[in-house]
């Protein structure tokens, strides 16, 4: 197994941690429309405003990014009496797992940043929020929620945003009382002065932060090492600096470095992938996985993060599948389920590709099946297949049937240089995989007619088209197992 796939022992684990997280939450807009014009007013372009997504940002980020990895973990923020707060505070009572413990600030406004976007590109960022610290009623009330939420939970997160929470002398107290009740620290800086943050276990700045910190540079492996040994030494813990494309580096005292390789096969948007580092870092280490274990799934986590459009998180089974996939050679890993089928299917489409969908049993693969995927997948950029499981088979054509497993079968077409994507599916029709990954092409043989065709109401309702692919006669898997019998 390799050194990848012997992590998967972790994860089982996840679901019995619980964390603490304390930071700066934010609310996360992104504004999507098309240009056409510039403004007569000015020379500016004009937005024809299509539509509007809202998520959590900062250490609500981090929160999403634990509670998807199946472990429990408790909030503690400040926010203001606004629209922005009061929709921060809905969107995380609807996730599982966490815990709120949000404190109103009067006269504070909950810090939103709104970009707006053409397709992929960012025209311009607004933010609007309050900097200022905290005075000494919010901090008590803080510390408050802290200690009463500290005694159930194996590990502390501290995510400084420097939106005005983690003040030095925050950050010291928190560290302090975590250290009494035997609870270790991570933290995500902001404040150039690292030594706010000794007593952490450990420290996960970037690049950037870590030269305005120490003074150095840190344009490679080398120096990154010098600075980052400087910055240990006055924290008293463990450094692990985040390098974007080039991965990441750990650096413990009396250890040589270690220099992490990215695992991000196509950088789509590198928002909030710092967050789901330390999200990823602090449920591992909380499970029991040793300082380097956990890094290598941290940056695991983070590669899957930038891969994937906004402000994304990174499921439990999301992490799975690369840990499983590094053992595997090409033909498993396209076969995905309904989450990582949707995730993939949004990056492809933001690139502009054609999406094409067929499905079926796929019992014994035979040139007729081989033409139908050709043509489907000459109608498109990517064609993903959905299979039906071994019980959807058996209610569908009877006890004796699948003469194949899911999983083998599943390979099989995997395997197949026209199929991109195989996902499967239990029901009798593939209707709620059409709803939810509405491709622009369905594709089913000729022997059928457009109308009959499970789905085509709700493609063609958006402008995808049906396409019923020419048969190649004589191939039937039904007749080759009658043959087969007789």
């Amino acid at each position: 197994m390799s050194e990848l796939g012997q992590l998967t022992t972790y994860l089982p684990r996840f679901r019995n941690v619980r964390i603490v997280c304390v930071g700066d939450v934010m609310l996360d807009r992104y504004i999507y429309g098309d240009v056409e014009r510039i403004s007569p007013e000015a020379p500016i372009p004009v937005i024809r405003v299509q539509r509007e997504t809202a998520m959590l940002g900062g250490a609500g980020n981090v929160v999403r990014n634990v509670a998807a990895l199946g472990a429990q973990i408790s909030l503690i923020a400040v926010i203001g009496n606004d629209e922005a707060g009061h929709l921060a505070t809905r969107q995380i009572g609807e996730l599982e797992r966490v815990y709120s413990g949000l404190l109103v600030v009067p006269g504070r406004h909950t810090t939103t940043k709104t970009r707006y976007l053409v397709g992929t590109q960012q025209l311009l960022r607004a933010d609007r929020e309050h900097t200022n610290i905290l005075d000494h009623n919010a901090k008590a009330q803080i510390l408050d929620i802290f200690e009463a939420e500290l005694k159930d939970a194996s590990l502390v997160i501290l995510s400084d945003y420097a939106k005005g929470v983690l003040d030095p002398e925050m950050l010291q107290q928190l560290i302090k009382i975590s250290r009494k009740a035997g609870k270790p620290v991570i933290a995500d800086p902001k404040s150039h002065d690292f030594s706010c943050y000794a007593g952490v276990q450990v420290l996960t700045p970037n690049t950037r932060e870590l030269a305005a910190a120490s003074g150095l540079p840190c344009t490679d492996d080398a120096a990154i090492e010098k600075a980052a040994r400087l910055a240990a030494a006055s924290i008293g813990g463990a450094i692990l600096v985040t390098r974007a494309q080039n991965g990441m580096s750990l650096i413990e005292a009396g250890k040589p470095a270690r220099h992490i390789a990215a695992r991000a096969p196509e950088v789509f948007d590198e928002s909030g992938a710092g967050d789901t580092c330390l999200a990823t870092l602090g449920v591992a280490l909380a499970a029991g996985a040793p300082l380097l274990d956990a890094a290598l799934l941290a940056n695991t986590s983070a590669g899957l993060a930038v891969s994937k459009a906004g402000t994304a998180v990174v499921y439990l089974d999301d992490l799975a599948g690369v840990l499983h996939a590094a053992d595997l050679k090409g033909a498993e890993a396209k076969i995905r389920n309904l989450n990582g089928a949707q995730e993939t299917v949004a990056k492809w489409r933001a690139r502009g590709k054609k999406i094409g969908f067929t499905n079926g049993c796929f019992d014994l693969v035979h040139p007729g099946h081989v033409s139908l995927l050709r043509q489907a997948r000459d109608a498109c950029d990517y064609l993903i297949v959905g299979l039906n499981t071994d019980a959807s088979v058996k209610r569908l054509k009877g006890e004796g049937r699948p003469v194949q497993s899911e999983m083998a079968r599943a390979i099989v077409l995997a395997s197949l240089a026209s199929v991109d994507m195989v996902i499967l599916f239990d029901e009798e029709t593939p209707i709620h995989l059409i709803k939810a990954l509405r491709p622009d092409v369905l594709v089913k043989g000729a022997d059928y007619t457009v109308e009959k065709v499970v789905g085509h109401e709700i493609v063609q309702s958006y402008g995808g088209r049906i396409l019923l692919a020419d048969l190649e006669d004589g191939f039937s898997t039904t007749s080759m197992i009658a043959r087969m019998i007789r």
